[in-house]
């Protein structure tokens, strides 16, 4: 009883939250509370567990990059509030996921909260850690952090900056942590720095961030970003230096996709030229735009995967568990009967045989009737003794179907 209170408690605050910003999604949980009434009594769920709290119900977008890439810039800018400490050299070597507040002020909270709280996708992560990195477990506020603001864009979304990607004394823990965070995203932002027209130097960071993402089912959810790309208006041929990444990402597999160039309208150089600086003014706005677009859209995508999965999880129940269950009920009846009428029509013939083999068959019956209490002990001996063996054969052909079960859940 404690467990399913337990369970119920998360459910209740799932509900508390989406209330406050995601309202449309409040009869979902109750269909999942549903399907997960229909999965204890089925067996397919322990009472600690809920398929509602099974996958991730705030749209995630993550933000990858190199240092200094101008990510937490592009946060500032996005949310409209100096949220991100930014700057030219490292500012910031842990995750940071930002989510949405009421309270006008921002307020931090170490990573434990986001270790403990089923909302996040980094819940329990430490666990994660500590698998790669003994120890570390830990030390998870070294690796996360939570940020709440109150901006209007946050709403029914959750944002995460990351670390820069290259190395660093905890690279395998943040690594995990990153592909993590990548394989419950909606939305994957990768950052390169214009600045650093020498991606071979990174020959390392985009291994991970390119070439591990390209064969994904799910590719189309990367962006590719050069940011800061006002700083090429002074080169005598700033083409190149888009044609540079472009072949870099190529190198590594990345030939088709979106790829972006933009620079901050808060933070750029002075472009002299005025018809240079429109031209970049205007591919960068066009560029935002779209990149804005996208992380707009992860709202009503998520919302289709939450209503996906639901629907998922109940015609996997009804077509497959259901059928499942029910074969191997009638599989179950079908060998107890079997072993009822092999096992106790050995022991009738036993009893026969001995009997008129040894003339007792009578002198028994005329014990039996000689008193109730003969017959009554002869009663509770026979139904007792054959209940018993009942129930023996009835979880010997549980036993018995066990590999067929594990076939059947395998395939």
């Amino acid at each position: 009883m404690a467990d399913q209170n337990i369970i119920d408690n998360r459910l209740k605050h799932l509900e508390t939250h989406l209330e406050q910003e995601n309202p449309v999604l409040l009869s979902a949980v109750q269909s999942f509370r549903d399907l997960d009434r229909v999965a204890y009594r089925m067996g397919l769920l322990d009472q600690t567990e809920s398929f509602a709290t099974q996958i991730p119900w705030w749209p995630l977008i993550s933000i990858l990059g190199t240092f200094s890439a101008g990510k937490s810039t592009f946060i500032n800018n996005y949310l409209d509030t100096k949220l991100q400490r930014s700057g030219n050299q490292a500012v910031d070597d842990r995750f940071t996921v930002i989510c949405y507040s009421e309270d006008p002020t921002p307020h931090t909270l170490p990573g434990v909260s986001l270790d403990s709280d089923p909302r996040f996708p980094f819940y329990k992560i430490s666990r994660e850690i500590e698998l790669v990195a003994a120890g570390e477990g830990d030390r998870i506020d070294a690796y996360l952090q939570l940020k709440s603001c109150n901006s209007k864009r946050l709403k029914e979304k959750i944002l995460i900056d990351s670390p820069g990607f290259d190395a660093d004394a905890q690279r395998t823990s943040t690594l995990r942590i990153t592909d993590h965070m990548v394989d419950l995203s909606d939305l994957v932002l990768v950052f390169f720095d214009a600045r650093h027209p020498e991606p071979g130097a990174m020959r390392d960071t985009l291994e991970h961030l390119v070439s591990k993402t390209i064969h994904r089912n799910d590719s189309g959810k990367f962006l590719y970003i050069l940011n800061q790309i006002d700083t090429t208006a002074n080169e005598d041929n700033p083409e190149e230096v888009i044609a540079a990444w472009q072949r870099a990402l190529g190198e590594h597999g990345l030939t088709a996709g979106r790829f972006y160039t933009i620079y901050s309208p808060t933070a750029s150089i002075q472009i002299e030229d005025a018809t240079l600086r429109q031209r970049y003014e205007s591919k960068r706005d066009h560029d935002l735009a779209e990149i804005h677009g996208r992380m707009e859209q992860v709202e009503v995508e998520r919302a289709y995967r939450i209503v996906g999965s639901l629907e998922k999880t109940a015609r996997e129940i009804e077509d497959r568990v259901v059928p499942a269950l029910q074969e191997g009920l009638a599989r179950w009846k079908k060998r107890v009967l079997w072993l009822d009428g092999i096992v106790f029509g050995l022991i009738a013939a036993l009893i026969i045989g001995a009997g008129l083999s040894y003339g007792q068959l009578g002198n028994w019956w005329s014990w039996i009737r000689e008193s109730t209490l003969h017959s009554a002990l002869f009663l509770a001996v026979v139904i007792g003794g054959g209940f018993a063996l009942h129930l023996a054969l009835r979880k010997l052909a549980t036993r018995s179907l066990a590999g067929w079960l594990r076939e059947q859940q395998d395939a």
